[in-house]
């Protein structure tokens, strides 16, 4: 199971290696660590300066953007009935359609209807003059 190194830890390794405790490699196998996690903390430490973890970088990155939302909201308003695909191509989105319906739910626009809409009038459909059950010959009545 992998897991994050703790600051600490990342500042001994770092001091470690400023201290020229030995190679990149014996550091590594000091604190029981891979090398390419010595290699990638110093090549963190020389990019950004910073060694903490940089979880909020890691996964998927989203591929609609506040500025998709911002269009989406705007055309929405103007064109209330575009559908999803319509809706795509305006703003020339490289995402599926589901994307864009969980984009808009999250801003809190549906295609439901509203509650001040005239509700759907909903009729109790009568059964008919059958007869209940098997429907087959009336057993013990005479015809006639």
């Amino acid at each position: 199971m992998v897991r994050t190194l703790s600051v600490d830890l990342r500042e001994r390794i770092l001091a470690s290696y400023d201290h020229k405790e030995g190679t990149r490699d014996q550091i590594a196998q000091r604190y029981r660590v891979s090398l390419g996690m010595v290699k990638k903390l110093l090549q963190q430490r020389r990019r950004t300066g910073d060694i903490r973890p940089r979880h909020d970088r890691s996964g998927r990155k989203p591929r609609i953007l506040e500025t998709h939302h911002r269009q989406m909201r705007a055309l929405l308003a103007k064109r209330p009935d575009l559908t999803l695909s319509e809706l795509r191509e305006a703003v020339a989105l490289q995402c599926s359609l589901p994307a864009i319906h969980y984009a808009l739910e999250k801003m809190g626009l549906t295609y439901k209807k509203r509650r001040f809409g005239p509700a759907s009038r909903t009729v109790r459909i009568s059964r008919g003059h059958g007869v209940r059950g098997g429907g087959g010959k009336r057993a013990g009545i005479p015809p006639g």
